[in-house]
C-alpha cells in the first residue's frame, strides 16, 4: 500500500488553526472586558474575578492562541509553496491582512500583558470597539480568499465598511442601553 500526499490536508489543518486564532483573538478581548468590568466590583468579588480572568487569559493566550497564530503562518505560507501562488494578486490582499491581523494579535498581547499586570488602561467599551477589529479582518479575509476578483472586492470594501459602521452603532446603542 502506497501513502501517497494529499495536499488538501495541510489545507484543513490551516483552515483549522485559523478558526482555533480567531477564536482565542475573539475570546481574549471578552475576557479583557470582563476583568475590566470586575475593576468595578467591590471586594473581594473584585480580587477573585481579577485573579479568575487572568487565568483564563493567560492559559487561552498560551495554550492556544498563540501556537494557533504560528501554525496558521506555517501551514499558510505551505499552502501558498505548494500551489505556487506567489504570483496571485489575491493572495498578496490576503497576506496583506493577515499581517494586519497579526498586527492585531500583537497589539492584544500589550492589553494582555497590561491586565496581567493589573496596569489595565481600556475601559470595557472601547474594548467591546477593539473586538469587532477581528471580526472587520475575517470577513475581509474570507471574501478575498473566495472570491479572487478585483471587481468582487472593491463591493466587499463597500460592505465591509457598512459592517463597520453598523457594528459602531450597535455598540453605541448597547453601551446607551446599559446606561438606562
Amino acid at each position: 500500500m502506497e501513502l501517497t500526499f494529499n495536499p488538501l490536508y495541510i489545507k484543513a489543518l490551516h483552515i483549522i488553526f485559523v478558526v482555533t486564532w480567531l477564536a482565542g483573538l475573539f475570546y481574549i478581548v471578552r475576557l479583557f472586558i470582563y476583568h475590566a468590568e470586575a475593576r468595578t466590583k467591590a471586594e473581594p468579588a473584585r480580587s477573585i474575578l481579577e485573579e479568575q480572568y487572568k487565568l483564563m487569559a493567560w492559559r487561552l493566550w498560551y495554550i492556544i492562541t498563540w501556537p494557533s497564530l504560528f501554525l496558521t503562518w506555517f501551514f499558510g505560507l505551505w499552502l501558498v509553496y505548494l500551489f505556487n501562488w506567489w504570483f496571485a494578486p489575491w493572495l498578496w490582499l490576503k497576506l496583506s491582512m493577515v499581517v494586519g491581523l497579526t498586527l492585531y494579535h500583537f497589539y492584544c498581547h500589550r492589553i494582555f500583558s497590561q491586565f496581567q499586570n493589573d496596569l489595565p488602561t481600556w475601559g470595557s467599551t472601547k474594548l467591546r470597539m477593539w473586538n469587532e477589529v477581528a471580526t472587520l479582518f475575517l470577513f475581509a479575509i474570507v471574501f478575498v480568499v473566495v472570491l479572487k476578483s478585483t471587481i468582487h472586492w472593491m463591493w466587499g470594501m463597500i460592505g465591509l465598511l457598512l459592517l463597520s459602521a453598523t457594528m459602531m452603532v450597535a455598540i453605541k446603542l448597547y453601551r446607551n442601553a446599559r446606561k438606562d
